[in-house]
C-alpha cells in the first residue's frame, strides 16, 4: 500500500487534538487514511483542527482525561458514532505548570500528574478495554512522553516526573497488552514548537536549539511522522519502545 494511505481503514483517537502536536497527528493521520476522532478538553480548538482535516469521516469531541468518567463517555461516542472502538490510539493531551522545586506546590504537581500521567492510564486503559471487548485483532496505542522524562529539565519537576512516569506505564502496558495484539509504544519529543514553546522567550528557544545537534528545534509535524509509522503495519514488530525524536539532543 502507497506510504500515503498506510492508514486506510484505520481508526484514531487522538487526545490533545485541538493543537500543537496534537493537531499535527490528526492531519498526519488523515492525509494516510485514517478515520480520525480528536478529543481535546478545549472544544473549540478540537472543531478547529476537524475543519482543517483532509475530506473524511472525522469528528470532535470534548474529553477531561484526567476524568473516568468522561474518558469512559469519550470511548461510548465513539463508538456509537463509528460502529467500532478505535484501533489506533495517541495519548497527546498534557500540560505543564513550570516551578522550580522548592517553589513547587503540591496543587501544581497534581494538576500536572493528573492529565500527563492519569489521563493516559485512563485512555490507555479504556481503550485497550474497548478493543478486546469487540475481539479485534491488534492495536496501536502511542503514548507521547518527553526527552524530560529521561533526563530532567530545571523547573520541570512535575512534568518530567509524569513522562517518566507515561514511559514506565507503556513499556507494563506493551507486555500486558501483546497478547491480544495492542502494541503499545512511546515517543519522547525534545525541544518542539507547540503553544507550550509559545510562551518561551525567542532567545531561550535560540539557545534551545543551539543545543540540538540537528541545529534546529523540532516541528509537530516531525513527531507526527513517527506516530504515523507507529500507527501503521510498518511498526507491527515494535512494542514497548521508546522513540526519541530530540535531533540528537543528550545523545
Amino acid at each position: 500500500m502507497a506510504a500515503h494511505l498506510r492508514l486506510r481503514g484505520t481508526l484514531a483517537l487522538v487526545t490533545g487534538g485541538g493543537s500543537g502536536i496534537g493537531r499535527a497527528i490528526c492531519a498526519r493521520f488523515a492525509r494516510e487514511g485514517a478515520q480520525v476522532a480528536i478529543a481535546d478538553c478545549d472544544e473549540a480548538g478540537a472543531a478547529q483542527t476537524l475543519r482543517g482535516l483532509q475530506a473524511g469521516d472525522h469528528q470532535a469531541l470534548r474529553v477531561d482525561v484526567g476524568c473516568a468518567k468522561s474518558v469512559a463517555d469519550l470511548v461510548a461516542q465513539i463508538q456509537a458514532r463509528f460502529s467500532r472502538p478505535a484501533n489506533v490510539c495517541v495519548n497527546c493531551a498534557g500540560i505543564t505548570m513550570d516551578e522550580f522545586l522548592l517553589k513547587q506546590t503540591e496543587e501544581a504537581f497534581d494538576a500536572v500528574l493528573r492529565v500527563n500521567l492519569k489521563g493516559t492510564f485512563l485512555v490507555t486503559q479504556a481503550v485497550a478495554k474497548a478493543l478486546v471487548a469487540s475481539g479485534a485483532s491488534g492495536g496501536s496505542i502511542i503514548n507521547l512522553g518527553s526527552i524530560v522524562g529521561k533526563v530532567g529539565n530545571l523547573g520541570q519537576v512535575n512534568y518530567s516526573a509524569s513522562k517518566a512516569g507515561v514511559e514506565a506505564l507503556s513499556k507494563t502496558a506493551a507486555k500486558e497488552l501483546a497478547r491480544y495484539g495492542i502494541r503499545c509504544n512511546t515517543v519522547l519529543p525534545g525541544f518542539v514548537r507547540s503553544p507550550m514553546t509559545d510562551k518561551v522567550p525567542q532567545k531561550v528557544l535560540d539557545k534551545f536549539a543551539a543545543m540540538v545537534p540537528l541545529g534546529r528545534l523540532g516541528e509537530p509535524e516531525d513527531v507526527a511522522e513517527v506516530c504515523a509509522f507507529l500507527a501503521s503495519d510498518d511498526s507491527r514488530y515494535i512494542t514497548g519502545a521508546s522513540l526519541e525524536v530530540t535531533g540528537g539532543l543528550f545523545i
